[in-house]
């Protein structure tokens, strides 16, 4: 496995030193430049280019979800993780319909920082334990993100409906690939198939659209 080199911005020193240490037993593993605002990091990235940025949502001047849909549309190569100490709905789906390819709150795991970042580096969105039944309830119920299109019956084979299943477990490609006895190529082709056939964007609509039509069972 090639290295994966990482920027970590944060407006705080302590904190970027934390996630370093966290980081500096993963011989994959490369922090290869840190950023305290969003002109630094945006500066930064003329020269370096990582696989995973770890970007804070607090940050000066500009936030990081502000940063973040600059940044996926500039550099749509970059991986972006948002490591944040909001946990609130509005946070990680609009964080997530503006780029980020994952959101972990700050007092995660480091299991779960490791998974999140070997996860997105390879272009996969992580969700996690995190996109929890209550926040999906959350934003179905108050119709913000104009999913409507998507009410209309579609046509799912029975192995479809049980990828959407799995992804609404929190399940990466490797791990639904793992569970169903099948190849990560054959999961990756499965989820294009959906995505276009449904006409979805990210893994968070497929989430929604599974519980909405009741492929994902919530509960209580």
């Amino acid at each position: 496995m090639k290295n994966i080199k990482i920027i970590l911005a944060d407006d705080h020193q302590i904190f970027r030193d934390g996630i370093k240490s966290l980081l500096s037993d993963e011989e994959n593993l490369e922090v290869i430049a840190e950023a305290s605002n969003g002109e630094e990091l945006m500066s930064l990235l003329k020269v370096f280019k990582p696989d995973v940025l770890v970007l804070d949502i607090t940050m000066p001047k500009t936030s990081g979800i502000e940063l973040a849909k600059i940044i996926s549309e500039q550099y749509p190569e970059i991986n972006i993780l948002i490591l944040s100490m909001h946990k609130n709905e509005d946070f990680v789906v609009n964080a997530m319909i503006n780029g980020a390819k994952g959101y972990l709150p700050k007092d995660t795991s480091r299991k779960e920082l490791l998974d999140a970042i070997y996860t997105i580096a390879q272009g996969e969105e992580y969700l996690g334990k995190l996109i929890s039944s209550n926040i999906l309830k959350s934003y179905i119920k108050k119709s913000r993100l104009g999913f409507e299109r998507n009410d209309r019956d579609e046509t799912l084979t029975i192995r479809e409906k049980e990828i959407i299943e799995q992804v609404g477990a929190g399940l990466s490609n490797k791990q639904i690939a793992d569970k169903l006895f099948i190849s990560v190529r054959t999961v990756d082709s499965h989820k294009n198939h959906i995505m276009s056939k449904l006409k979805l964007k990210s893994t968070a609509e497929l989430i929604i659209y599974g519980i909405k039509h009741k492929i994902i069972e919530i509960t209580e």
